[in-house]
């Protein structure tokens, strides 16, 4: 059996990113979520211990303290941090694992699991991206400007991943990635190259 491996997958919001790991998950046994824990408080439809762990401010804080983190971050004024110990776990129980967390995150992850595959989550274009953030009804036009802003100076960190998708076609973009985590070992020659050109065109 192969070496169980640790994949990152991060995304601007209204990516499309939750969808497609939940997606994921469904069609591939052998991958496991760790579950995150945040700050911030549930939207409707979210359960506790199984989209996050929600947690106060000072809980948080405390468990950084601990070093109970593999790493976290501050993200739209909320703390997001995964859990050392669910992934070492899931790594031990012999899980390929899911990392749900924005380009901070992984940037620290991969200081400390040099060989995880990152993924970044791209959408067709910025103009649809805030489509999307509207249509959720969720936030006021003045949130969802400040999540445009946030999600271009995001998007600028997606050459430092090993991977881009472009989630246009749902089912295409669930296939290419179940395709990287299922065969996605290594990052193809000219890889690089082809995220650099997909951000400039995605930001100009």
């Amino acid at each position: 059996m192969s070496k169980p491996k640790l994949f990152v997958i991060a995304a601007p919001s209204g990516g499309g990113k939750t969808s497609l790991i939940a997606a994921l998950l469904k069609q591939d046994d052998h991958v496991s979520l760790s579950v995150s824990h945040t700050t911030r408080p549930p939207r409707p439809g979210e359960v506790d211990g199984v989209h996050y762990h929600f947690v106060d401010e000072a809980t948080f804080l405390q468990l950084v303290q601990q070093g109970a983190f593999l790493e976290h971050a501050r993200v739209y004024d909320h703390w997001y941090g995964t859990s050392r110990e669910a992934v070492q776990r899931l790594l031990e129980n012999g899980c390929d694992v899911l990392l749900d967390i924005d380009w901070q995150g992984a940037r620290q992850i991969k200081r400390n699991f040099p060989d995880c595959c990152t993924i970044f989550i791209l959408p067709p274009s910025l103009e649809t991206l805030r489509k999307r953030l509207s249509k959720r009804a969720q936030d006021s036009e003045e949130v969802i400007d400040r999540r445009m802003r946030v999600a271009r100076a995001e998007l600028s960190h997606g050459g430092e991943f090993d991977f881009l998708i472009v989630n246009d076609d749902f089912d295409q973009a669930l296939d290419d990635l179940h395709a990287i985590v299922r065969d996605g070992r290594l990052r193809p020659d000219g890889q690089l190259e082809q995220n650099h050109d997909l951000l400039a065109e995605l930001l100009k």
